[in-house]
C-alpha cells in the first residue's frame, strides 16, 4: 500500500489480468449470445387475436398508450382534445371490451385458459433464461475468482463506488478505482448492452433491458393484458392516465431556446 497523499499502487501478477479479467468477459459474451438463441428457441411466436373483437380490445390500449406518449411530437391540441375524449369515453363505458356482458365480473381464471397459461409459462421459460445462467455464473466466479483485485480505473471515483467496485474484497483502505473480480462480472452484466446490439441486433434477447422495453412496448400481435388482469380495470386506469395528460408541442418557445443556445 501507498503513503497517505501519494499515488497507490498493488503489485499484482500480470497473469490475473488475463486468466480472471478475459475470462470473465468472453463468458459473459458467450453466454449472452448463448441466451438470447436459446429464448429464440424456446419462446413461441405470440398468437394472434382469434376474434375482430379481441384485436380491437388489444389495441385500444396500445392506442392509449402510444398517444399520451407521442401526442407532443405529430397532433394539435385539437387532434389531441379529439382522440383523448373519444378513447376516454371508450375506456370508461366499455367499448373496447370483447365481452361487454362480462363487465364487473373480474378477471377469468387464467389457470383455465389455455392462452393465458401459455403465456405463463412464457414468462417463466424468460425469467429462467436469466436468473439461471446469472446464478451459475455468480457461482464460478466465487468459487474460483473471489478476493481478486484485477484492474485499477484510470480516473477517479468517489467513496460511494467503493461497496459497487470492490465486492468480496473486505479493505478499508483501498483506493476506489481499484475493482475486484465480482464487482467486474456486475460492470460487465450492466455494461454489455452495446456489445449484444453490435453483435446480435437492436432486437435482441440476451440482455434484460431488452426484455423490459418489450414489456414496456409490446408489440400489434402481443397481447398486452397479462395472465390474470382484467381488461376493464386496465381501461378505467388508462382512462385516468389520458385524463391527467395536458398537450404541449416539442416546438413550443423553439425561438427561444434556439436564442439562448451558445452554441448556434
Amino acid at each position: 500500500m501507498a503513503v497517505l497523499g501519494s499515488e497507490q499502487t498493488i503489485h499484482r501478477d500480470p497473469a490475473l489480468f488475463y486468466w480472471i479479467l478475459f475470462p470473465i468477459t468472453i463468458v459473459m459474451i458467450l453466454t449472452g449470445v448463448l441466451r438470447h438463441y436459446a429464448t429464440i428457441l424456446m419462446n413461441s411466436p405470440p398468437k394472434p387475436a382469434r376474434t375482430p373483437a379481441e384485436s380491437r380490445e388489444r389495441l385500444s390500449i396500445i392506442r392509449g398508450v402510444n398517444l399520451r406518449n407521442n401526442a407532443s411530437a405529430t397532433l394539435t391540441p385539437a387532434s389531441f382534445e379529439t382522440r383523448k375524449n373519444y378513447l376516454v369515453s371508450g375506456y370508461k363505458g366499455g367499448a373496447f371490451l370483447k365481452d361487454p356482458e362480462n363487465r364487473g365480473k373480474g378477471a377469468p381464471n387464467p389457470m383455465s385458459d389455455p392462452a393465458a397459461m401459455e403465456g405463463m409459462m412464457g414468462a417463466m421459460k424468460g425469467n429462467m433464461m436469466m436468473m439461471i445462467p446469472q446464478t451459475l455464473i455468480m457461482s464460478w466466479i466465487n468459487a474460483f475468482f473471489a478476493g481478486y483485485v484485477i484492474l485499477k480505473l484510470p480516473f477517479p471515483l468517489t467513496i460511494r463506488f467503493k461497496s459497487m467496485m470492490q465486492s468480496g474484497v473486505m479493505t478499508r483502505d483501498l483506493d476506489v478505482r481499484w475493482v475486484s473480480s465480482l464487482s467486474w462480472y456486475f460492470l460487465n452484466l450492466f455494461g454489455l448492452q452495446s456489445v449484444f446490439i453490435f453483435v446480435l441486433g437492436s432486437d435482441n434477447a440476451a440482455n434484460q433491458m431488452s426484455q423490459q422495453m418489450a414489456q414496456v412496448n409490446p408489440s400489434a400481435n402481443a397481447n398486452p393484458f397479462g395472465p390474470g388482469q382484467d381488461p376493464d380495470k386496465l381501461f378505467a386506469a388508462e382512462a385516468e392516465n389520458l385524463e391527467v395528460t395536458e398537450h404541449y408541442c416539442i416546438l413550443d418557445g423553439i425561438e427561444e431556446r434556439l436564442l439562448q443556445n451558445p452554441r448556434f
